[in-house]
């Protein structure tokens, strides 16, 4: 019996900046996607870079499917609670997966309390979600496929036909390749390596 094939979901289409001010202070929302650790830190260091004299870069963000994402939230130097928690509790309900939100706050002098915080790193996550257009995503996954020298032409002709990336490859006694591919072309990728004598298997 044929597995049914795993569901899309989807994810932000493109990168979103919104600006909002509350009682004086700078709220500037960034959405980016992101599809791992990697590209959430690189975003964050992409902020701090841009905006190096703001008070906080506080964020959250969401890898994988909404329905089982794996979530991460800071309040950088905010009361705890008050700022990435409230902006990972509104990427939580729009149900979207593989994205990040960056809310950069200017002081404006007036302090906002911890429940005016609350509702300021909220609205300005709100803002930029609220300009979110979004795309299915199909479920992905890496592999890791061990290989002779000769095998890995025929590897590579398979990724590009199956919209696959070759992560990394190294090279010892054979050749090692991690593999990032669809769910979906799961299934062939492991009748294609037993054709040819390939080990596969999941990092």
């Amino acid at each position: 019996m044929t597995e049914p094939a795993p569901p899309s979901y989807p994810v932000p289409a493109a990168a979103v900046d919104r600006e909002i001010e509350i009682n004086k202070s700078r709220f500037i929302a960034w959405l980016r996607p992101v599809t791992n650790r990697a590209a959430a830190q690189a975003v964050l260091a992409e902020a701090r870079e841009r905006y190096p004299d703001a008070t906080h870069h506080c964020y959250a963000w969401l890898i994988g499917p909404p329905s089982s994402a794996q979530g991460a939230a800071n309040d950088d130097g905010e009361p705890s609670g008050t700022a990435g928690r409230p902006i990972l509790n509104v990427l939580q309900h729009k149900g979207v997966g593989d994205a990040m939100v960056v809310v950069i706050r200017y002081f404006g002098g007036v302090k906002l309390g911890a429940g005016g915080l609350v509702r300021a790193y909220s609205a300005a996550a709100e803002a930029v979600l609220a300009a979110m257009e979004v795309i299915e995503q199909e479920p992905t996954s890496e592999v890791t496929v061990s290989l002779d020298f000769a095998g890995e032409q025929p590897l590579r002709h398979w990724c590009g036909q199956h919209e696959a990336e070759l992560m990394e490859i190294q090279y010892g006694e054979g050749v090692t390749a991690r593999v990032s591919l669809p769910d979906l072309a799961l299934g062939d990728l492991h009748a294609f390596c037993a054709a040819h004598g390939f080990a596969i298997e999941k990092p």
